[in-house]
Parts: structure tokens; C-alpha cells; sequence
């Protein structure tokens, strides 16, 4: 076992091995295995209760596992405090000292330790989050996204080899959570330190991660680009949680040269084989909203389509979504970008076609539980 200085002076990558937490008998984190490369900023993504925060606090020090190890490098963690490790953590609640200036509260930890430098380390980090220039303010005159940045300073002044963001912008309005968003992305890529965010916003994940794993009962269902989840999930979770999909259920009935053709509510649909996750028996197919054509007329060019009536038009502001009911009773989801190039005059209650390129869809295996649900929705 290392000394509490050999904690604090690991380096390498971080790498959970087969790490389990059990409360009672709650899994909340089902033996999970995962390497974060040093120096990337990468993403737990998931809804409340998947395991994303227990993870976290676990890597913190804040709980230990139920079982497997923590190592940063060839430091084993597991089983030393939070205030052993080289980790720190910002919350979504600032937690910032009331009593003390900007900069002393970014100060305090390199004070604690005796670094005769803390001072100036404090205003260095306050210039790189750019509000050194409220160094001599209170928190109670920081509006929230100031607050936010101060408490990313006070964790970054430490050094840390890796920083573990707990939904730090989720108390901020949806404006300034997207420049943040591109703040700590800048501030990352400049510090060059291991940065672990945890969040239930998709968006937000997409946005700033190398590398999102998607959480989900315990257990990653996927782990990878941004683009490449988004555009080739392998789960029906990860197709309805990264963005939004349109599903439904079939049987995969023949081989057509590169592609599978199957059958989908009583529609023939086409997937190549390299998007299909499942090749043959059950599947659920899946194509995206902003895929879907939706046309007043019986498509003249290849693809797939098929015909159904409108049931709502919602105008978003740089597109409009159009919600159309299939023979089926499924429901489907169309994008269609507002670039006032011949719109479509649609309403409610009118026949259309919608439409898709093959090349676009997917498979994934069949969910049963989500499969039960989508089919009582549109009972």
C-alpha cells in the first residue's frame, strides 16, 4: 500500500477494475470496468440512479467499493481518503466560504498545505477562469456562473490529476450553461488535466467530452466519440437517451447485397450491415428525426418511406417538428430545418409520405421492457 504522499503524487490514467457498490442488496454500480486516459475530458452520461454519482464519489474517496480496485497510474486508491488523493471535486453547490474574498478562498487549500506561494497561485488560476478581476469581492456579489468559476479555480489551484465535475452547471439558466460549456472545455484543453463530468444532460456531455460513457442500471451500455453514439447507438437506451430516436420492432426476413432488409410493423425497411447491431431474428430499427423527410407525394427517388397522417406541427425556431402516425399506430418524429426554401404547408389530420435514406438507419436488439411500453403508448 502506498504512503499518503505516494497517493497524492500518483500519475497516470484512471482505471476502475471491477468495481462494484451494494447498498443492501442495491447494485448501484454492477462490477464496472473502465480506463480514463490522462489528460482527456471525459463524461459519465445517465439518468438519475444509474451508478454515474456513486461512481464519482467513489473515484473521490467519498465511498469506497463494495469490491475491485481504484488505481490512478499504478496507484492503488481504494481504501484511501478524499483528502489523500491527487482528486478533487466540483459540485454543483458552489460551497464556497462566505466570509472570505474570491482570493483567499481560492488560496485557502495551497495556504492549508504550506505552499508559500498560495497567492499567487490563486490569482494565476483566477486570471485562467477570468474573474481575477473580482479577486477582492465576497461570493454573496457573485452572480451564479461567477460562483461556478470560482469553484472550478479553487479545485484547479491544487493541481489535482484528475477533477471530477458533479453536474457543476446544472443550477445555472440555459445561456450561460452553454458558454460555461465551452469555458471548461478551453480551460480543460489549457490545463491539460484529467476532467471526469457527470451529468444527466446529453447535450452538455456531447458537447465538451473526448469520450462519453453512457450509464445505465449499474453498467456502461456504451462508451465512445459523442458522434459516433449519436449517430450509431447499439442499445435502445443509447438511441432514446443520446438524443432522440425513432423505434419500432421487427423480424430481419432476407439479405439484400450489403444490406438486411427487415420487417417492421408491417413495413419492409432496409439496414446496412455495417449499422445493423442485430443481423437476424428480433430487432428494433431506429432512425433519427432530423433523417425523416416528410413529403406531401410518394417519393420518386430511392429509399425507404411509407405513407401516415399528421398529428401535430410545433414550430421550434430552426426547424419544425412534425409528428406523424403510421398504418402501424406508431408514432414517428420528423425534423424538418426552417431555411424558407418551398416550406411545407402541413397540418393536422393530413396524408403525407416519410422518408429516409437506408444508409441512416440502424439496429439494435430488441428491448423488452421498452418495447412493452412503446406498444401500450400507442395502444
Amino acid at each position: 500500500m502506498a504512503t499518503n504522499s505516494g497517493f497524492r503524487e500518483a500519475t497516470g490514467d484512471l482505471r476502475l477494475e471491477s468495481v462494484t457498490k451494494a447498498f443492501g442488496d442495491f447494485r448501484a454500480v454492477d462490477d464496472l470496468d473502465l480506463v480514463v486516459p490522462r489528460g482527456s475530458f471525459f463524461a459519465l452520461l445517465g439518468p438519475s440512479g444509474c451508478g454515474k454519482t456513486t461512481t464519482l464519489r467513489m473515484v473521490a474517496g467519498l465511498e469506497q467499493p463494495t469490491s475491485g480496485r481504484i488505481l490512478i497510474g499504478d496507484t492503488d486508491l481504494t481504501g484511501s481518503r478524499p483528502y489523500e488523493r491527487p482528486v478533487n471535486t466540483v459540485f454543483q453547490s458552489y460551497a464556497l466560504f462566505p466570509h472570505l474574498t474570491i482570493r483567499d478562498n481560492v488560496a485557502f487549500g495551497p495556504k492549508r498545505r504550506g505552499q508559500k506561494d498560495a497567492m499567487e497561485r490563486a490569482e494565476e488560476t483566477l486570471r485562467l477562469v477570468e474573474v481575477d478581476h473580482l479577486a477582492a469581492r465576497k461570493p454573496a456579489q457573485l452572480s451564479g456562473g461567477q460562483q461556478q468559476r470560482v469553484a472550478l479555480a479553487r479545485a484547479l489551484v491544487n493541481r489535482p490529476e484528475v477533477l471530477l465535475l458533479d453536474e457543476p452547471l446544472g443550477a445555472l439558466d440555459l445561456k450561460l450553461r452553454r458558454q460555461l460549456q465551452v469555458e471548461l472545455k478551453r480551460i480543460q484543453t489549457e490545463v491539460g488535466l484529467t476532467f471526469i463530468h457527470v451529468t444527466h444532460d446529453q447535450e452538455e456531455a456531447m458537447t465538451m467530452a473526448d469520450t462519453v460513457a453512457v450509464m445505465n442500471h449499474g453498467r456502461i451500455e456504451q462508451m465512445g466519440a459523442p458522434a459516433d453514439l449519436y449517430d450509431l447507438p447499439r442499445t435502445t437506451f443509447v438511441a432514446n437517451f443520446v438524443g432522440r430516436s425513432n423505434l419500432g420492432t421487427g423480424r430481419v426476413v432476407d439479405r439484400d447485397g450489403d444490406h438486411l432488409v427487415a420487417e417492421i410493423q408491417g413495413t419492409k425497411v432496409k439496414v446496412p450491415l455495417a449499422r445493423a447491431g442485430v443481423t437476424d431474428g428480433e430487432v428494433t430499427f431506429g432512425v433519427r428525426p432530423e433523417k425523416v423527410r416528410v413529403l406531401r407525394q410518394p417519393p420518386e427517388t430511392g429509399g425507404d418511406d411509407v405513407k401516415g397522417i399528421v398529428l401535430d406541427v410545433s414550430f421550434t425556431g430552426v426547424a419544425t417538428e412534425y409528428l406523424v402516425r403510421l398504418p402501424s399506430g406508431a408514432v414517428w418524429s420528423c425534423y424538418e430545418q426552417n431555411l424558407d426554401v418551398d416550406p411545407i404547408d402541413l397540418h393536422r389530420g393530413d396524408d403525407v409520405w416519410i422518408s429516409w435514406n437506408p444508409a441512416h438507419a440502424f439496429t439494435v436488439p430488441v428491448d423488452e421492457a421498452a418495447a412493452k411500453a412503446a406498444a401500450e403508448a400507442t395502444a
